[in-house]
């Protein structure tokens, strides 16, 4: 049966999809503006949230978890490459433009911050 894929932070475009298919393959396929590097689960680059339907999304990865925590995925947020979808779904994310940058996210605590060895 048919569904539909609103990708929100792209102008609330609406795809139109006919079965089960993974989040990111569409996006690319249709234009939907999801950021992506790797799309494998490594870079974590295409870490969007499901605004609604996120029931009818599949199983959380292994990958996810390793760029997610369990606060994120309570919230919505999901990795598009390995998100399956097999009903209607909002979804939107943060433009990369936007994202804070690695240097930014560190805390100043930790081994980035540590001096040097000697």
């Amino acid at each position: 049966m048919p569904f539909t894929i609103t990708f929100v932070t792209n102008a609330d475009k609406v795809v139109s999809v006919a079965d089960k298919a993974n989040l990111l393959r569409t996006s690319i396929r249709e234009k939907g503006g999801i950021p992506f590097k790797c799309g494998a689960g490594i870079c974590g680059t295409c870490k969007c949230k499901i605004e609604k339907g996120l029931e009818n999304t599949d199983a959380i990865k292994d990958r996810e978890r390793n760029h997610l925590s369990e606060a994120d995925f309570a919230a919505g947020h999901r990795m598009a490459c390995q998100t399956f979808v097999h009903g209607d779904i909002a979804v939107s994310w943060i433009p990369l433009a936007l994202r804070p940058t690695a240097t930014a996210r560190t805390s100043g605590s930790g081994p980035a911050s540590a001096p040097p060895s000697q």
